[in-house]
């Protein structure tokens, strides 16, 4: 079997399973585990899947670039939004990642809080919405994601310090922990959740279960998962396990 047509089979795989297991199908293609590594490790440089321990994972809905992002599980992540507030104390200091559901928490914001943001939209947002203080963090614009990042906001954010940080991942897992799309977009999570007393991860529909390219915290280190309450998804109890 040529590289093209193993690559077909293994997209096929991923499609109609939701993983791949090198191992297995190297047994039954009868080839080297080597060959369907190589194949995968191409497959995810052409970003058409995640490659993982043992094998490769779908690339997730929510790596989208954020224009598109926009009209995925809308209902849920205003859910979503909805039941993060309520974790919101009075006159308390957040940092809202960039993404489409801290986007919806922004829209819906109490006028006495802080909010700190690497997101040009949340900032807009919160401040066309709510009577809430604004603080730009400031760094080089990603054009993918519209957040933020590099030297400059590390450097921003290494200054700040906050109640609560409300992250935006796009990958929620219980053994992979939380991921995201890009390297950079990484970096910056890990910095604001460590100026941080407390970081919940926004967990609508799309992203239980998902795994992207990049780590960022693993779930022992934040403080909880918000959930939709209307997903009845299995993995949710095995994040409250975890």
């Amino acid at each position: 079997m040529l590289s093209a047509q193993r690559k077909e089979h293994l997209l096929a795989l991923l499609e109609a399973e939701g993983r791949v297991v090198a191992k297995a199908v190297a047994s039954d293609l009868g080839i080297s585990e080597d060959s369907i590594r190589r194949d995968l490790r191409e497959l995810a440089d052409e970003g058409r899947c995640i490659r993982v321990y043992g094998g490769a994972l779908p690339v997730p809905a929510a790596d989208a670039p954020v224009a598109q992002r926009l009209s995925i599980a809308t209902d849920s992540k205003e859910r979503v939004a909805r039941a993060a507030l309520a974790l919101i104390r009075p006159a308390s200091t957040l940092i809202l990642d960039a993404g489409t559901t801290t986007l919806a928490m922004a829209r819906m914001l109490p006028g006495d809080v802080t909010v700190l943001t690497p997101s040009p939209a949340v900032a807009l947002a919160a401040m066309e919405s709510s009577r809430a203080r604004v603080i730009m963090i400031g760094g080089e614009l990603s054009r993918h994601s519209a957040v933020v990042g590099g030297a400059l906001a590390q450097e921003a954010i290494a200054r700040l310090a906050a109640d609560v940080f409300f992250l935006g991942a796009t990958g929620i897992h219980p053994v992979h922990g939380l991921t995201t799309g890009e390297l950079d977009d990484a970096v910056t999570k890990r910095a604001l959740a460590a100026r941080s007393a407390d970081t919940f991860v926004l967990g609508s529909a799309e992203k239980i279960g998902a795994v992207s390219r990049f780590p960022v915290l693993s779930l022992d280190e934040i403080t909880g998962v918000v959930t939709d309450p209307e997903d009845d998804d299995p993995l949710i109890a095995q994040l409250r396990t975890a």
